[in-house]
């Protein structure tokens, strides 16, 4: 028998090496996807890292900046097309060489100090300098630069990238000369005044000297640019603006503050010096001009003040010297006059003391007393007259002479005057609703009577009481109203009478009245002055002049009033030479309103001054 044999065929793989043969396999899928991706990322890098070389590139070569590039020892290692286009060296021109090649030697060894610090500590550096091109040509340039560090930290490279600003200097030249400088005459405008007046203050302070503050108007200007053109006009103040300027020192100012108006700055050096600055000036406006082949000439109004005499602040002594200039105007233009501090020291208290009025009118400070007029004849209270007084809170009761004047010629006195016929025409009611029918009389300024529309407002006045007898008020006048302007007074006088009011000429006598000017006015009273009457006892000639005015009243067809009346003597020679109703402290003083009424009946009771003898 054969012996077995154990089958030589091979066996099939055990089944346990299968899941370990199939994780090498995925491990060796793995690694390749891993490098794969590996490789796809690198080329992404790469591809990224060549568009950004291209970008760079082209931002490089296409920069409207200039830039160059220097290594760690400052020479130049590439540049772009704007570097050749602004400074004009081409590229190889520029490589190897310093940024020096651009140097002007303008630009303040400063500048490049702080340009270095600010690159050691801070890496960067940004401002303006100026260089030059290449062909010789100055431009302002605005730059930054960079310093780029190795790996390493070290500084390997600077990077300027920079700018062609000189139209932009232009524009900010342009806007600085329109915002400082007069277009017409191309002389300094406020502004720039008003900025070298505060340098040349402080330069004054330093070195003691005086400075001269002058404000120049033009006499005749107005005439010029009327009837010949503002083109004539204009190039008057352009030839006036040259000859000042060849007037002045190179140091001093001549602006020009608008229409005809120029301000100057003069050191004067000495405060006696300044006469002959302000004729040379003066001089210089005088010159002819010519215009369209005619010669035309004007003259200048010239006000002044000067510093450190006048220790004001800027502002204020532009203001003083105008003021001046208005006092030059006045005195006949064509002349100087200098700030006068103590008179203005004394119009602002006069302001002040004006101030201080109108709030006591407002606040109720001011009332009337009133004066009565008697008939001396028949003991009868012909009226009264107002007169205002100021309970002052401080100083007690003031007469009028304490406090009118600072009034006069102001619109303040317009509003008094209004004040009192008001407040007399409200009394004469209050005395009628009290069974007294007494008139009273207003004293009206001459600045007052003479404003255009007195009449009118005096009509609106009486409106406002339609219950009085518009008979009752009684308007005294100034005889110096009368006088500074006749037909314009007889005008006004003859609206108030038709408005049914009476009229009176105070103080008759004191003026130069003529006989003209009283047919003139349309009068009711003649008033003969105190002055008069208080001396004619004494004084013949006194005496002789009361009476020829009661007989030019009785001429006239007016009725006569002496004033002044101070003892029955007094009242005896009036009463004979025809002149019955009087006034004065020997009738009564003046009082308040409601003190007449019962005066009045004691008055008329007693009859003390009636027919004396």
């Amino acid at each position: 028998m054969k012996d077995r044999k154990t089958s030589t065929k091979a066996r099939p793989p055990d089944a346990d090496d299968a899941p370990a043969r199939e994780a090498r396999l995925q491990g060796l899928v793995h690694e390749l996807q891993v490098h794969q991706l590996e490789l796809e990322l690198q080329n992404e890098a790469l591809r990224n890292a060549h568009t950004e070389l291209l970008l760079a590139a082209a931002v490089f070569a296409h920069s409207y900046d200039g830039i160059m590039v220097c290594d760690r020892d400052e020479l130049i290692v590439d540049v772009n097309p704007a570097f050749t286009r602004i400074t004009g060296y081409a590229r190889e021109e520029a490589i190897g060489r310093k940024p020096s090649l651009l140097a002007s030697g303008l630009t303040a060894d400063g500048v490049f100090e702080a340009m270095r610090q600010s690159l050691d500590e801070h890496r960067c550096w940004r401002g303006e300098i100026v260089n030059r091109r290449k062909g010789g040509a100055l431009y302002p340039q605005a730059m930054s630069i960079a310093a780029v560090a190795d790996a390493a930290g070290r500084v390997s490279n600077y990077v300027a990238v920079f700018s062609d600003i000189s139209k932009l200097k232009f524009h900010e030249a342009e806007l600085l000369r329109i915002a400082n400088y007069d277009t017409l005459t191309g002389l300094p405008n406020r502004r720039l005044f008003s900025d070298r007046l505060q340098l040349a203050l402080a330069r004054s302070r330093r070195s003691g000297n005086p400075l001269a503050i002058c404000y120049l108007d033009l006499d005749g200007f107005k005439d010029v640019n009327d009837r010949h053109g503002h083109a004539a006009g204009d190039q008057l103040l352009m030839t006036i603006a040259r000859n000042l300027s060849a007037a002045l020192r190179a140091e001093d100012t001549v602006a020009r503050l608008g229409g005809d108006e120029f301000a100057l700055l003069i050191d004067v050096e000495q405060d006696s010096h300044c006469e002959a600055a302000m004729e040379r000036v003066l001089a210089a406006t005088r010159l002819p001009v010519a215009i369209n082949g005619q010669n035309h000439s004007v003259s200048g109004s010239l006000g002044l003040t000067i510093y450190p005499a006048d220790d004001a602040d800027a502002e204020t002594l532009l203001r003083h010297a105008d003021q001046a200039m208005y006092l030059a105007k006045e005195a006949g233009k064509n002349g100087f006059h200098r700030f006068d501090l103590a008179r203005d020291q004394g119009v602002k208290a006069v302001n002040r003391q004006r101030q201080r009025l109108e709030q006591a009118m407002q606040g109720g400070e001011l009332l009337l007393h009133y004066q009565p007029k008697v008939d001396l004849s028949t003991g009868r209270v012909m009226g009264a007259e107002a007169l205002v007084r100021w309970q002052h809170p401080e100083h007690g009761l003031l007469l009028p002479g304490a406090f009118l004047g600072i009034l006069q010629n102001t619109s303040l006195e317009v509003v008094l005057g209004e004040w009192v016929i008001d407040h007399v025409l409200t009394q004469i009611g209050t005395w009628r609703a009290a069974g007294l029918r007494l008139g009273a009389s207003a004293n009206i300024s001459p600045y007052h009577l003479l404003q255009p529309d007195f009449a009118e407002r005096l009509a609106a006045l009486l409106q406002c009481h339609p219950d009085i007898d518009a008979a009752l008020l009684e308007l005294e006048i100034l005889e110096s109203a009368a006088l500074s302007d006749a037909t314009q007074a007889a005008g006004t006088l003859a609206k108030c009478r038709a408005l049914g009011v009476k009229l009176s000429l105070d103080d008759f006598g004191t003026g130069y009245s003529s006989l003209a000017l009283l047919r003139q006015l349309p009068l009711d009273v003649l008033k003969v002055d105190q002055t008069f009457v208080s001396g004619m006892l004494e004084d013949p000639s006194d005496q002789a002049l009361v009476e020829g005015v009661i007989h030019l009243a009785q001429a006239f067809g007016c009725d006569v009033i002496a004033e002044g009346v101070e003892t029955p003597e007094h009242g005896a020679v009036l009463l004979a030479k025809g002149c019955s109703v009087c006034q004065g402290y020997g009738i009564a003083r003046p009082m308040p309103a409601e003190l007449l009424p019962a005066w009045s009946r004691e008055w008329s009771n007693s009859a003390r001054w009636t027919r004396p003898h």
